[in-house]
């Protein structure tokens, strides 16, 4: 386990570039190994997961092959098939759309696995609505957890109609559905990222997004993808610079509407938020410049979650910072990723002198507190890394944040990327355990 020390760092000013968005990228390689011809794959997100998509696609018979910095090509197998059980590693995404994809595809039976902390995360969201169309996916692990044994078969579309907003769920429903009989349709209470459907529509899917989804199977064609920035890892700079006064400015970054629900709740908050669009393909992409000095509390609702269900933990960093109280409900669904995220950011604020507390379905935080330094700990999770880090760049003294390698599942390189927004130097110093 690696360690990380950090100390304020001051006023913020920050001007920089981050990886390839990570929803964009797993979809361009999966979407890509389903279609007929290859294609080229440019901006890949360079962190662990990611890197599991693409193992776990050559391991299933694609041919993912290098072609530059941050580039791959891709070409989809003849046949899905696999020597042995497919190994998902952390990535949650790989595992759930790759069900999708493999139930009416998979040559025989294809086992899917992950380490523990993905054995652990209910895979059920995505099993039983496939099992509605005639998937069959045998437990190994307990109900609705890996390691999962799909065995492919012909597929009947179907009408869902999805408890929880998911983008997710919603993905591995539609790849299932392109080899399916018939139309498959899909509702949710909110709307989730549209990743997905916007890829769908450029490779040629029949795919109709207004109102609920609805999709009939058919080929897709195989097409370049340039990956823009990670909206959600840029997230934790322009939040820095909210939360501690001066400017970020993020370039080249993805700004899919599903995903700019941050933007908003800064704008809500107080801070000043300029975005320039600078080019549309696929996914419509541009800068983004945030400036701010104080923020003030405000209430997020079921209805803002799913836009926003990555940074809320980052959220309830900033609301320490904020004047009033800050209150997020409708985000069960934090409990059940990486690690128990309103656990886990609730116990590291808390280190820290925070005034928070945890509910049910989200947490309430009531500002502004001035942080002290502490121990951390990551719990396993990138995302808690990222956004107890940025507390600990805010903070009174210096902190110590164990775990620190789990921030380069989305984002290698964001500690020595912090250590260039503020004022102070030399502010940081590893140590592997």
């Amino acid at each position: 386990m690696s360690e990380v020390r950090l100390a304020p760092l001051g006023r913020i000013r920050a001007r920089l570039r981050v990886p390839g968005d990570k929803s964009i990228s797993h979809r361009a390689l999966i979407l890509n190994s389903l279609a007929e011809g290859g294609a080229t794959v440019t901006g890949l997100a360079p962190g662990l997961d990611v890197g599991s998509t693409a193992t776990a696609l050559a391991a299933l018979g694609a041919e993912i092959a290098p072609a530059g910095p941050g580039a791959v090509t891709v070409t989809g197998p003849s046949v899905w098939k696999a020597a042995g059980p497919v190994d998902c590693r952390n990535s949650g995404t790989t595992a759930r759309l790759l069900l999708g994809a493999l139930a009416p595809r998979a040559e025989g039976e294809v086992v899917l696995d992950g380490d523990g902390s993905l054995r652990r995360r209910p895979m059920d969201r995505v099993a039983r609505p496939l099992a509605a169309m005639g998937a069959e996916i045998v437990e190994r692990n307990g109900p609705g957890r890996l390691p999962l044994a799909v065995r492919g078969r012909p597929l009947v579309g179907a009408s869902h109609r999805l408890e929880v907003a998911s983008a997710q769920v919603k993905s591995a429903l539609l790849l299932a559905g392109l080899a399916a009989e018939g139309e498959t349709a899909i509702a949710e209470p909110f709307p989730s990222r549209d990743h997905t459907e916007r890829m769908l529509g450029a490779m040629g899917a029949r795919i109709d997004t207004h109102g609920e989804i609805r999709l009939e199977p058919g080929p897709i064609r195989a097409i370049d993808v340039a990956v823009p920035g990670d909206l959600s890892s840029a997230s934790f700079f322009l939040g820095l610079a909210a939360a501690a006064g001066g400017e970020a400015v993020v370039e080249g970054v993805g700004l899919n509407p599903g995903r700019t629900g941050f933007l908003s709740l800064l704008e809500r908050l107080g801070a000043d938020v300029t975005v320039r669009p600078e080019m549309e393909g696929v996914e419509p992409a541009g800068s983004v410049t945030v400036r701010a000095d104080g923020l003030r509390g405000i209430d997020v609702g079921p209805e803002e979650v799913p836009g926003t269900i990555d940074e809320l933990p980052l959220l309830a960093v900033l609301a320490t910072q904020a004047s009033g109280q800050t209150r997020v409900t409708g985000a069960r669904e934090l409990r059940v990723k990486e690690s128990d995220r309103i656990a886990a950011i609730v116990a590291g604020l808390s280190d820290m002198g925070a005034d928070i507390e945890a509910l049910p379905d989200g947490f309430v935080v009531r500002g502004p507190t001035r942080l002290r330094g502490a121990r951390l700990d990551a719990h396993g999770d990138h995302r808690i890394g990222m956004a107890l880090a940025v507390a600990a760049s805010m903070a009174q003294g210096r902190s110590i944040l164990a775990g620190a390698e789990w921030v380069d599942v989305s984002y290698p390189g964001f500690f020595e990327a912090l250590a260039g927004c503020g004022d102070s130097k030399s502010i940081l110093s590893w140590r592997s355990a």
